[in-house]
């Protein structure tokens, strides 16, 4: 009955959910990257279009916002405080254009920006600078508000300030947790009720810190040098199933 009364769907698959959570919060959690991405293919398949993007949103503000929490002393501040007038920025321009790009070309781009910023020669130090980190926050905010998980173009900028691991975390989780915030603003701007799905955000919130706290565990038992290549590599995967989405899209558009 307490499972049922979590969201409108079954007790099963909110069960489900919830576990996930704390599968996909520990993914992030222990290689940096990846956990979102998993949990928004997942309930994709089973949850409402309408939703999605708004839940998801949701969700991730608290796994996020408790792997900052966590990981804290780590904060590269001064990034974060160059990043968040971008993030409101683009909330703005999301909520006042809330449209949708030609299906298939958005993840493309995504795609080839993750593996430049993976396997390319590096980016002009000036893109790493206030000015570049500003647009970063503006642009990766607006597109989070089209495709949910934009988590692999925010690590992949973030990834090109820190060689080591416990910083990358901490900072991309903080960047996170503010642009997963926004999406409150845009979406009930744009009328979506979040009351009639409160419980199962809740719920999947707490498993979150559970995944979360396991996660930070292995993390910590991993050299700098493993946890770049596991970094890389999640990436990569992630940038290859973009370019599979998109060229499927485009397929059929």
């Amino acid at each position: 009955m307490m499972l049922e009364a979590l969201s409108p769907l079954p007790a099963s698959l909110n069960l489900g959910l919830v576990l996930l959570s704390v599968l996909t919060s520990g993914v992030s959690a222990a290689a940096g990257i990846g956990g979102g991405t998993l949990l928004i293919m997942a309930m994709a398949q089973v949850m409402p279009a309408t939703a999605l993007i708004p839940v998801h949103g949701m969700v991730q503000l608290g796994s996020n916002g408790g792997r900052a929490v966590m990981t804290w002393r780590h904060l590269d501040r001064g990034l974060l405080v160059a990043f968040l007038p971008g993030v409101v920025l683009g909330a703005l321009v999301a909520a006042w254009l809330l449209v949708r790009l030609p299906a298939g070309v958005l993840e493309l781009c995504i795609a080839a920006f993750v593996l430049y910023s993976c396997w390319g020669p590096g980016w002009p130090q000036r893109l790493l600078g206030r000015g570049g980190t500003l647009l970063a926050g503006a642009l990766t905010t607006f597109l989070s508000s089209l495709v949910g998980a934009t988590g692999p173009l925010v690590a992949a900028f973030v990834k090109q300030h820190f060689t080591e691991r416990l910083p990358r975390v901490a900072t991309f989780a903080a960047c996170m947790t503010f642009q997963h915030l926004t999406k409150a603003f845009v979406f009930g701007v744009a009328g979506f009720v979040f009351r009639d799905w409160f419980g199962l955000m809740l719920a999947m919130v707490a498993a979150g810190v559970v995944g979360t706290w396991l996660g930070l565990r292995l993390l910590h038992r991993l050299s700098d040098q493993r946890f770049d290549t596991l970094f890389k590599w999640m990436l990569t995967l992630l940038a290859l199933r973009l370019i599979w989405l998109g060229a499927q899209r485009l397929g059929g558009a």
